[in-house]
């Protein structure tokens, strides 16, 4: 077979077949098992950059065409057997959910709505789990940082009957005002005794209660029954017996309680948020007060979806404002249309709820953090819990808590079960803010503290041997640590609240509260509850809450505390000077250095040079200016030519140059002309009984003076800071100065018809990053006023700079709530005045004009930004012509602050459209010739 196959490779030589014609019979032969090698002898390994041109030599033309093509073929089969290497597909991460232990098809429905994979097995990797039941204690152990789980350790203390039963009774005995709105409770059989005394008393002043008794562990209303007589109740049974509530609120005659939403992301620290909606369930028989008759009526008194589906009358409603299941909204609808305050019965039911999660918090926290022993305090929560609690209202208006359930059923049996489920998951699940990096950001987080537990040097203890010096640098060393981990605490929460705010859909956080008065109460009696059942690490846990939740300090204070700590270690201050606490290191500079006294007749003279120097390094018009270059107050003419190493270049002391927020670091100009003759009687006064100085004397009069010029000199600045704050004006795009006044005129006017727009705008429309743009715009301008006026590289350095920070952040408080406080002509507790009133540093009246003139111009850099926002907007819907807005905001000019002398748009200031691109995504500017 081989041989013929060659022979008629030979044969289609002879006759001249094209080159591609022999590639194609190898490739036959290929495909036959058969290699190029064993076809001809003639075979040659064919070069490395590829098939070279046919050898000049004297063999047959034949035989060279046919080796030719047996390289050719060679190296076509090579190609072919080639097996290129597969590019490698990066795997696309993505948050897989855990659905294995729910039966709830809604939940999986959500999950996949918000982009996320539920997982197809049991997957521990998940970064979400959701559980119909209980879970153990040990799983959320083994639980890692980026995952979450939708139950709660220590949950129990409130959801089974008996516990919230006994944990309520415990509270009531020391706050009854406060915790007044759970219904007389006894657990049996060990209260069976104090209930028979219950209805004796009842008995001796002839009145009549009603009793009813559920499992202590039951649900779904398995169990219930009522009874007239305590005598009849059983104790041998784990029952739980309440007051039964016999006037309750009828809806159509038909007695009904509401299902309560409400979601728990966090017990370390607590965070609670209430679901704006819920059910309204209906009983399927017309109440009629309990008697002897009816008290076995269960569609009567009980509200149970589970017990009352099974009476024929029971109504599946197509809406969420019919049937026997309805939405809480319809029911707070109907409460208005009956004249009755609902705000004020959904206010008493949230804070009903927050004081029941505040008796379940010590039990909380106890066992969270004994299951996540290495979780850092205030770190991401790996637990969340939805609850159900069951609330009725009696005709009093007044809501009663009857139960809590941690596994609230999520059917959706109907219309009104779907659209209330699907959006509480669906919010639930955004609110965790689970991203796709949290799994690699916490194993760095993990690896970066197992590093630095490894490499952790050992603080060596107090004891009789450490200096005092020690002592204080170790204690400034721990008060920065604690300042520093306050302040990362503060930030992470404040980014946590502006997530939340973006996101939390039809949910509102109940605690902490926004109130402050309400929240000092809240934490009153959290603490009180630590109290009551955690007596032992009452005083510890009592000092972390206050820390945790009643905070008052905020981010500009924490970063004055630093600065201090850290002013306070390069000056030494904690140096005390005693004979066994030397400073490591250098001496602190504590005053000015004197220079070796030259002989006494060259004293005059050298004061009189001195003068001449000094009266010439100022200007005529009393301006500072830089002293002559070489020229050192510190050098004595008899002294070397190299100036005072602790002397700055600007002649003043380097103790004043090197303290922080002080502003005087960064002034490089020299004294007024008055500092010449004050310096001279400064001299004569600091002269000793022979004519010499007494350095002791002279350190002591330099600092009083210098210290006294200093003032006089930031002073002086501060006004002319001022003035050219005075003279700034914000300037419209595209608007002359007077036709930007005029707007803000107009709007003034008619500011009943623009406050809810512009709040609406301002509140609600911008996010945090936002409104840090539009402050920023007047921040960057006021920092090119103190540039230019204070003559300094460094601003951060001036104290009457950190003072107008202090400024814009208090306008960014509250989510934007401080400046728009500042719009209200009454004053109140919010104002921004309030954080100097409050705070040790003293504030003059020119830095607090300052301060009022920054205020006034953020609120015009509002206004103009809502208008230039809503021109922009209305302009969309019209055809731009020439002069309008949207043309003039094509020529590059920005809103910005000007004065008289020269316009303090920043050399990179952006056009309009590019620096506003971020602000109004859906604002276009068009140019001219479009």
């Amino acid at each position: 077979m081989i041989r013929q196959q060659k022979a008629g490779l030979e044969r289609s030589m002879m006759q001249g077949m094209k080159p591609s014609s022999s590639v194609s019979s190898l490739a036959s032969a290929e495909k036959q098992d058969v290699t190029l090698s064993s076809l001809t002898h003639y075979t040659r390994r064919p070069s490395a950059q590829g098939v070279g041109p046919l050898p000049q030599t004297g063999r047959r033309h034949e035989d060279r065409l046919e080796e030719r093509q047996q390289e050719m073929g060679e190296a076509d089969d090579r190609l072919k057997g080639a097996v290129m290497p597969k590019k490698k597909r990066k795997k696309k991460s993505l948050i897989t959910v855990n659905l294995s232990g729910t039966r709830y098809d809604i939940i999986r429905q959500m999950s996949e709505k918000l982009g996320y994979v539920v997982a197809k097995e049991d997957d521990p990797n998940s970064y979400l789990f959701w559980n119909d039941c209980f879970v153990a204690t040990d799983r959320i152990s083994e639980m890692k940082s980026f995952q979450r789980i939708n139950h709660f350790p220590g949950m129990g203390e409130i959801t089974r009957k008996d516990c919230l039963a006994r944990n309520m009774a415990k509270v009531q005995k020391q706050l009854p005002d406060d915790f007044s709105f759970s219904p007389k409770t006894w657990i049996l059989p060990a209260d069976h005794s104090l209930l028979l005394n219950y209805a004796k008393d009842l008995r001796a002043k002839k009145k009549t209660k009603t009793f009813i008794i559920k499992p202590s562990n039951g649900a779904q209303g398995h169990g219930i029954q009522l009874f007239r007589n305590a005598e009849k109740i059983p104790q041998a049974e784990h029952f739980i017996v309440q007051e039964y509530i016999d006037k309750p609120l009828l809806m159509d005659g038909y007695k009904f309680d509401l299902r309560i939403y409400v979601l728990v992301t966090s017990c370390d620290p607590l965070r609670v948020f209430l679901f704006d909606d819920g059910l309204v369930r209906l009983s399927t028989e017309k109440y009629l007060a309990p008697t002897e008759a009816n008290i076995n009526h269960s569609f009567m008194h009980l509200t149970n979806y589970s017990v009352n589906k099974h009476n024929e009358f029971y109504e599946k409603g197509d809406s969420l404002s019919s049937g026997s299941k309805r939405s809480v909204q319809f029911f707070r609808e109907y409460l208005r249309q009956n004249d009755i305050n609902d705000g004020v019965l959904w206010q008493n039911i949230g804070d009903m709820i927050v004081k029941t999660l505040i008796v379940s918090e010590p039990h909380l926290l106890h066992a969270y953090r004994m299951c996540r022993p290495g979780a850092a305090p205030g770190s991401d929560s790996v637990c969340f819990e939805v609850l159900g609690f069951d609330v009725l209202i009696d005709r009093k208006l007044r809501p009663w808590l009857l139960e809590i359930n941690r596994s609230p059923s999520f059917g959706t049996d109907e219309k009104v079960d779907y659209d209330i489920k699907s959006a509480l998951i669906e919010d639930t699940i955004r609110l965790l803010n689970i991203k796709i990096s949290d799994k690699s950001r916490n194993m760095a987080a993990q690896k970066a503290e197992a590093r630095k537990r490894l490499f952790r040097q050992n603080k060596r203890a107090e004891g009789p041997d450490m200096t005092e010096y020690e002592k204080k640098r170790q204690s400034i060393e721990k008060r920065k640590e604690d300042l520093k981990e306050t302040l990362a605490r503060i930030r992470k929460v404040s980014a946590r609240e502006d997530y939340e705010n973006r996101n939390r859909g039809r949910f509102r956080r109940i605690f902490p509260p926004d109130d402050r008065g309400r929240q000092e109460h809240y934490v009153q009696l959290l603490s009180s509850t630590f109290g009551i059942f955690m007596s032992g690490k009452a005083p510890a846990m009592q000092k972390e809450i206050q820390r945790v939740y009643n905070n008052k300090l905020k981010e500009v204070d924490i970063m004055d505390m630093l600065a201090e700590c850290e002013a306070d270690e390069k000056e030494g201050k904690y140096y005390t000077g005693g004979p066994n606490s030397k400073p490591r290191g250098p001496k602190p500079l504590l005053s000015m250095p004197v220079s070796v006294p030259s002989p006494l007749e060259n004293d005059d003279d050298e004061d009189e040079e001195m003068e001449d120097e000094e009266t010439e390094s100022m200007s005529a018009s009393g301006s500072p200016s830089m002293g002559r270059q070489g020229y050192h107050p510190g050098r004595r003419p008899g002294s070397s030519g190299r100036p005072d190493s602790r002397m700055s270049n600007d002649g003043t002391s380097s103790t004043f140059n090197s303290r922080p927020n002080s502003g005087v670091g960064g002034l490089r100009s020299r004294p007024t002309s008055n500092m010449s003759a004050a310096n001279q009687r400064s001299r004569s006064l600091s002269r000793t009984g022979n004519g010499k100085h007494t350095p002791l004397q002279r350190s002591a009069v330099d600092d009083n003076f210098l210290l006294s010029v200093v003032k006089e000199r930031e002073d002086e600045l501060t006004r002319k800071t001022l003035v050219a704050l005075n003279e700034m004006r914000i300037k419209f795009p595209g608007k002359s100065d007077q036709e930007a006044e005029y707007i803000l005129d107009k709007l003034h006017e008619n500011w009943k018809f623009h406050k809810p727009r512009i709040a609406s705008y301002w509140l609600v429309k911008l996010d945090s990053i936002k409104r840090r743009k539009v402050i920023d715009i007047v921040r960057s301008n006021v920092r090119a006023v103190l540039l230019r006026t204070w003559r300094v590289s460094d601003v951060d350095s001036l104290k009457v700079y950190r003072i107008f920070n202090r400024v814009f952040n208090r306008l960014l408080w509250s989510h934007g709530q401080g400046l728009w406080n500042c719009f209200s002509s009454s004053s109140n507790s919010t104002s921004w005045e309030t954080i100097f009133s409050k705070s040790s540093e003293n504030i003059c009246e020119v830095e607090l004009n300052c301060c009022r003139r920054i205020v006034q111009l953020c609120r015009d850099c509002l206004l103009i930004v809502y208008q230039f926002a809503a021109e922009a907007k209305s302009s969309q819907s019209s055809t731009p012509h020439h002069g309008s807005v949207d043309d003039r905001s094509s020529t590059g000019q920005s809103i910005s602050t000007r004065d008289k002398s020269l316009s303090l748009i920043p050399p990179n200031t952006q056009t309009m459209s590019q620096k506003y691109s971020k602000l109004y995504p859906t604002t276009r500017t068009q140019t001219m010739g479009s």
